[in-house]
């Protein structure tokens, strides 16, 4: 069940990559025409798979080897003398946690017609993700473009 649940946390990465991107391009646009409401639906889907990567990863955290059970064999002080370790016992989970609070609050700002201030938003979060996803070419933290490759 981890193993899977790590796949569709991996591809869930990219639903939350693309769909970010469009709701900046719809947020930018929708500034200077306010009628386009595209950008409701496609705040909301980003809003769910959010969500559901988060509540995957909290439980990948709790559950799997790289999370509190980590810290909890090594004490907190050695997980931060570690720059793998540390990755993924703080800074992957405290990024993503950012970055995925902004997108709610620019869901609000969507729902209440301020696409000007949650296309901002959406541009902080994607950095904040991009900074904190593992990507391949990540030394000693490196994950797969795709799951299972």
């Amino acid at each position: 069940m981890y193993t899977g649940l790590l796949h569709l946390h991996n591809l869930l990465r990219w639903v939350i990559l693309i769909l970010l991107l469009v709701a900046i391009v719809q947020s930018f646009s929708a500034k200077n025409n306010p009628g386009s409401g595209g950008l409701k639906k496609t705040s909301l889907w980003l809003l769910i798979a959010a969500h559901t990567t988060l509540i995957i990863g909290i439980y990948q955290w709790f559950a799997g080897e790289l999370g509190f059970k980590l810290i909890q064999q090594n004490g907190f002080g050695e997980v931060m003398k570690n720059a793998a370790s540390r990755f993924w016992a703080v800074e992957h989970l405290t990024g993503m946690l950012i970055g995925i609070v902004l997108i709610t609050i620019a869901r609000g700002k969507v729902k209440r017609g301020n696409a000007g201030a949650a296309s901002w938003l959406y541009v902080v979060a994607l950095l904040i993700i991009l900074a904190s996803v593992p990507w391949p070419f990540r030394t000693g933290i490196g994950r797969p473009w795709f799951p299972g490759m």
